[in-house]
Parts: structure tokens; C-alpha cells; sequence
């Protein structure tokens, strides 16, 4: 019978022997630590494959195809809910949604590549080859938030949150921000790969131990005493299922169930009420040619809608809700913009926030004049393309506090949420999760703990359909409504921290901390050298 020892040797024989099988199936491996499986020590043990993969390589060239594979097979498996979403676009049919997945990882995909490509440099010894990793993975993340606009989805440091009642390693983004602990993720898989192919010398066994002290947070579980707050809130999912929220036969059926859900419980309460994305049909804004009111809501008159809205809120309170504005010129519609309003209890405008960070394929169709001839269109029904608002803002409610807006997919742009220089008292991130099934809705709020972890601050989400959510400035969810049910939160908003050392200095810190990676395998590479 093999012993460790032996057992390791045939797993990595096998692995090198089959690289090019091996790097996918490893990738999704790694996948699987992702909500809402969440099992984070395949994480540990798919990074130390490629780790180990990358060190075997004979040529940069062989490295990077490795760690491209690697990422096919993770973003395939990691993003697998893209394909949902087809199946509510009557206009595509809903095989294309798989290919949309698979073409999506193909270039997602080149983000490990290149973090592979950078680490084989480093081969000489683990000593110099981990930390190296751990460099290149931050920044190839960080690379990968911001450039063709981003699609900065499923995190690897998001694996290393805890439980719903626990930080788990994710308290260290704090101080290191989501790409930093992005870092510590591919760290921790790469110190694995070493102990175990070094697994002889009494230096493995120490940093064996080392492992285990650095993953015994993972462990922890047990509820903190929640923190107490001032303001009162209501958070509503109305449970409205995907295929029903864009017809317009059941729009008042839909808002007659959000009132029921909405009606105060203690009269005159001030108190904050949370609608979410697609919250309403109406246009609340004036202004705007007198068939749209007409044609497309119910509620004709902006006025109206805006009072019926404040009937149900009640005295003392303020609605965000997420509805749509227009961009209108002669008459003609030149665009849209998916915005949160404030609804006062007198049936005012009081402030809004239009979304930002739109979703390619989504809200818009890039390359419009080449795509659209062939058949494809935006995921979101009609032809009017999305525009976006000017980024993070500070909206200053007076007794409903100062809110932070992040509409759904913006939550997942870490260090991007919040205006700095007019810090918030807690975001409010209202979604639309029901095009994204099974998986995407929890990796969503994870992702959503995350930014309430690095900002110091607590995030209100309120969705359709689920996951809603109420999460305190420690990533902890103090109350949840779970998918397909309909539902409220009642609560006053977690407390906000201090700013925290990546509010301050936001992703300057996961850079440093790639560089201060590379300079320490800079010199693991000199000594083995010298």
C-alpha cells in the first residue's frame, strides 16, 4: 500500500503526464468553492494543481496554455448561470446561452494565462514560484476588473469568506481589498502544492502547520452579537418570478403585492423602505411625451404613481426603488437609464442615482450595428440601449441617512462602490437575480459581503426574487430572504466602521502587496542563484 509520499508522486505523474486534460478539470475543481457549493478546500487544492502544473511546464509558451485551459475549465463551470438568462429572452434561443458561457471563459481565461506565464519565470525553487503566483494572480485580477469594462465576477478571495454568521479569512480585506485576498487564496493553494512535493524535509511539515493556523478562521462559526443602529428599515422581496416581471398584463398585480408587503407596522415610524431593481413599471419622472405614461404603465400620471407610492410607505418614511428613466429629445427616446429613486412621504423626488457599471449583452449591446443584423440582442427586452451614470455618489437623505447606490452587477467592482470623499452610513444594493438561477444569486451576495467587509460599511440588498439580504460592516448577514419566496426584512441598518485601510487607500493596497510578493521571489531567486 502507498504511502504518502507515493500517492503524491502518482497524482502529480498523472496530472503532468495528462497537463492538457489536467488544467481544466483542476479549474473547475477550483470552481467548486464558489457559493453556493462553497466547499473552498477544492479551491485550495485546484490552485495547488496549477501551481504544481506551471513548475512542471518545460516552456513560458506550455505554462501559459496551462493556466489557460486552467481558466476555461473554472469560468465554465463558475459562470454556469450565464446560461439562465437565456432562457428568458424570447428573441434568442436558449442553446446560445451555453456557447455564450464557453465563449466567455475562452477569453476570461487569459487572465490566468498570463498570472502562469509570470510565475513560470520563477521556477527555480517553491520558494521563489509561490509568492510569484500569489503577485501575478493579484494583478491579473485586478487587470481583469477593469479592462474591455470589466467583468470582475467570482473573485477567488471570495472562497475564504465564512459562513453567513462568520468573516471566515475574508476579514483580512479590510487591509488587503478583494484582490489582495485574491492573493492570499492563490498563496495558500501554492504553500499546499510545496508541503506536499516537499513533503520530506522537516520545512514542509512547518509550513504544513503554518496552513492549518492560517485556515482555522474557516472554522470558526458562532454569531457576534449584532451591532445596534438608529434607523429603521423595511426591506422588501416581492417574489415576483422572472418570466412575469416584464409583462405589462401583471404590473398591477405585481405593485398591489409590494404594498401589502410595504404597509407599516407602527404608524408614523420614520423608517427606510427598500424596493429593488425593476421595483415598479412606472416612470415617476415628468416631462417626458404623454403616450409613454399611457402606454406603458398604469399609473398615467407621474404624480399619481408618485402619491399612490407615498400612501404606501406612510408618514415618516422614504421609498429607493429602482425603476427607469429616459433620455427624450423632440420626442424621440435616445436612451435609458437604470436609476434608484427617493420617494419622500409627500410623493417628491428627493434624489437619484443612475447605474454605471452596465452589463455588456445585458443593458447594451456592444457593436450594435455589426451584432444586431445577425440575430443577437441585449438579455434585457427592447431595442433602447442602456446609458450609463457618472459612478459612485453620496446621496444625502437627511433622516433616512446617506446612502451609497450600487444596482445589482456594480456591487461586484471592489473599491469602486463608494464616493470616498462623502463617505456613506450603508449601501443599498437593489438587484434583479432572477435571470441568474441556482448560482448566481448566492455568489451575488458574496460578493455583496465582500464589499461590506473592505468599505467598513453595511450593504441592504434588496432583489425580486432573491437572495435579499441584510449585512452588517463585518460581512456578517444578520437577516435573508431565501429564492422564490415573497417576503420582508424589518430591522434598523447596521452601524458603519471607521473607514478601514482599503476605504482610505482602495486597490493601491492589493498592488502593493503583489509588488512586496515579487520583490520577496526576487530574492528567493538571487539566493537559489547564488
Amino acid at each position: 500500500m502507498d504511502g504518502p509520499r507515493q500517492l503524491i508522486d502518482r497524482v502529480s505523474a498523472f496530472l503532468f503526464a495528462r497537463a492538457r486534460l489536467a488544467a481544466p478539470l483542476l479549474g473547475m475543481i477550483a470552481a467548486c468553492g464558489f457559493e453556493p457549493l462553497h466547499w473552498w478546500p477544492l479551491t485550495l487544492l485546484g490552485l495547488a494543481g496549477l501551481v504544481g502544473l506551471i513548475a512542471a511546464a518545460p516552456t513560458l509558451r506550455r505554462a501559459a496554455l496551462l493556466g489557460w485551459l486552467w481558466g476555461v475549465g473554472h469560468f465554465c463551470l463558475g459562470n454556469n448561470w450565464i446560461a439562465t438568462a437565456f432562457t428568458y429572452q424570447a428573441a434568442m434561443p436558449e442553446w446560445l446561452g451555453w456557447i455564450a458561457v464557453f465563449a466567455l471563459s475562452l477569453f476570461l481565461a487569459i487572465y490566468p494565462a498570463l498570472a502562469a506565464a509570470v510565475a513560470w519565470r520563477f521556477r527555480a525553487s517553491p520558494a521563489a514560484l509561490v509568492p510569484a503566483f500569489a503577485a501575478s494572480w493579484i494583478i491579473s485580477e485586478w487587470l481583469r476588473s477593469w479592462l474591455f469594462s470589466g467583468f470582475a465576477w467570482n473573485p477567488l478571495g471570495v472562497v475564504l469568506l465564512g459562513g453567513f454568521d462568520g468573516q471566515g479569512l475574508a476579514m483580512l480585506a479590510r487591509w488587503t481589498g478583494t484582490y489582495g485576498l485574491s492573493g492570499v487564496a492563490a498563496l495558500i493553494g501554492g504553500a499546499v502544492w510545496a508541503a506536499a512535493t516537499q513533503w520530506q524535509r522537516p520545512s514542509a511539515k512547518v509550513l504544513a502547520l503554518l496552513i492549518a493556523c492560517a485556515l482555522s478562521p474557516m472554522l470558526v462559526t458562532g454569531r457576534i452579537a449584532p451591532p445596534v443602529g438608529t434607523l429603521a428599515y423595511t426591506l422588501i422581496q416581492p417574489g415576483i418570478p422572472q418570466q412575469d416581471i416584464d409583462n405589462p398584463a401583471k404590473f398591477e398585480e405585481q405593485f398591489a403585492r409590494t404594498a401589502r408587503l410595504t404597509a407599516p407596522r407602527e404608524p408614523g415610524q420614520r423608517r427606510l423602505v427598500l424596493w429593488p431593481e425593476s421595483g415598479i413599471p412606472d416612470y415617476l419622472r415628468e416631462g417626458y411625451p404623454r403616450y409613454f405614461y399611457e402606454e406603458n404603465t398604469y399609473a398615467a400620471d407621474p404624480r399619481v404613481a408618485r402619491a399612490r407610492i407615498a400612501r404606501v410607505v406612510g408618514p415618516g418614511s422614504a421609498l429607493l426603488t429602482g425603476t427607469v428613466d429616459l433620455d427624450i429629445r423632440r420626442e424621440q427616446v435616445l436612451g435609458a437609464r437604470n436609476v434608484v429613486s427617493v420617494i419622500d412621504d409627500a410623493g417628491a423626488i428627493r434624489a437619484s442615482y443612475a447605474k454605471a457599471h452596465l452589463v455588456p449583452y445585458g443593458e447594451y449591446l456592444p457593436m450594435r450595428p455589426l451584432l444586431e443584423p445577425m440575430g443577437l440582442s441585449r438579455l434585457v427586452p427592447g431595442s433602447i440601449d442602456f446609458q450609463p451614470g457618472p459612478g459612485p455618489r453620496t446621496l444625502q437623505l437627511g433622516p433616512w441617512g446617506k446612502a451609497a447606490i450600487q444596482i445589482c452587477y456594480e456591487i461586484v467592482f471592489s473599491g469602486q462602490v463608494v464616493d470616498a470623499a462623502h463617505r456613506p452610513s450603508y449601501i443599498f444594493n437593489p438587484s434583479n437575480d432572477g435571470w441568474f438561477g441556482a448560482w448566481g444569486p448566492p455568489q451575488h451576495l458574496a460578493q455583496a459581503r465582500l464589499r461590506a467587509v473592505e468599505e467598513g460599511l453595511p450593504v441592504l440588498r434588496a432583489t425580486t426574487n432573491g437572495i435579499s439580504a441584510v449585512i452588517d460592516a463585518d460581512g456578517i448577514v444578520r437577516g435573508h430572504l431565501p429564492r422564490d419566496i415573497a417576503g420582508r426584512l424589518d430591522g434598523m441598518v447596521p452601524p458603519a466602521h471607521l473607514p478601514t485601510l482599503f476605504a482610505r487607500t482602495g486597490n493601491m493596497l492589493p498592488l502593493a502587496l503583489a509588488a512586496i510578493l515579487l520583490v520577496l521571489s526576487l530574492v528567493a531567486m538571487r539566493r537559489r542563484q547564488g
